[in-house]
């Protein structure tokens, strides 16, 4: 059985050691799942001329807003009784002004695929670097870990693509807490290209509480359709 002290070591050690080279261009989706497409170079300890590329997908869910509630259950775990009253006190009164975000993600195993490369880890980073930018693939990341867990490397990428992304899901999640008016927004596209959608438009508008925030604009695209 391996040593609890060791595995932890070695999580972190693998953390501290991986370095994201190159971020996807586009951030997580606020109001949908994303997808990150992971090339990890790592370096074969008994020979330095030979490297091992693994890649991969990684698809990211839709972020949510933690609730002072559920924020409450999550940070007070393991306090005192007492401890624990006056921070919840303290939440309920301040929750609106913290914001925390759940995010959740997974690696597609059935997309995995890895391969070797007979040159060092400098020669061999710059060369990947290059076909990922001949693929101009804006949803590609390319990190450089250890080999052993190497899994962990991944997190560490994810990390990062989250800490980036995040402030805009902050500000986006605010306005739209459920997604409503970005549903809205993208039936208006659909409506605007296909007239025959307008209907479903306004009933998904009523649907929402929204039609009389909107409603200038639905009649104007109903009568450029007349």
């Amino acid at each position: 059985m391996t040593d609890p002290a060791k595995r932890q070591f070695d999580f972190w050690y693998a953390v501290s050691q991986t370095r994201v080279i190159r971020m996807p261009e586009r951030g997580l989706e606020t109001f949908g799942s994303s997808v990150v497409n992971y090339h990890l170079i790592t370096e074969n300890m008994d020979d330095v001329n030979r490297v091992k590329v693994r890649e991969g997908m990684i698809e990211s869910y839709k972020p949510a807003i933690l609730t002072p509630d559920q924020m409450r259950k999550l940070l007070l775990e393991g306090f005192g009784q007492n401890e624990a009253s006056r921070y919840a006190e303290w939440l309920q009164e301040h929750g609106e002004d913290l914001t925390m975000l759940k995010y959740g993600f997974a690696v597609r195993k059935q997309e995995h695929r890895e391969y070797e490369i007979a040159e060092g880890l400098a020669v061999a980073t710059d060369r990947v670097q290059g076909w990922l930018e001949e693929r101009n693939d804006p949803s590609a990341a390319l990190a450089v870990g250890v080999e052993d867990p190497w899994e962990v490397c991944l997190l560490k990428v994810m990390m990062d693509v989250i800490r980036r992304s995040a402030p805009t899901h902050v500000r986006e999640l605010r306005k739209d807490p459920q997604g409503h008016r970005h549903t809205v927004e993208a039936m208006f596209r659909e409506a605007a290209a296909n007239p025959a959608r307008i209907r479903e438009l306004g009933s998904q508008l009523k649907e929402f509480g929204l039609f009389e925030e909107y409603q200038d604009r639905f009649f104007a695209l109903v009568r450029s359709r007349g």
